[in-house]
């Protein structure tokens, strides 16, 4: 996602410095729509790697699973 935000971005100042005025924003459109998916999938895997750390960090699993492996 966040490549195609780039992409999309790039693509805008170019059709902005040529002047296409009408292609430069619906570029600028996109590329933010993209960026807020990248963003957003961004925050969700932050938020599931701190689960899964908290979880993993005081669970008894881990202690069972040391003991059966010994």
């Amino acid at each position: 996602m966040f490549r195609w935000a780039i992409i999309c971005l790039v693509i805008s100042l170019v059709a902005g410095g040529l002047g296409l005025t009408n292609i430069s924003a619906f570029a600028k459109k996109l590329s933010m729509i993209f960026f807020a998916l990248f963003f957003l999938g961004f925050l969700a895997l932050l938020g599931f790697a701190y689960l899964v750390t908290a979880a993993v960090s005081h669970s008894e699993l881990v202690l069972a699973l040391v003991a059966v492996s010994v």
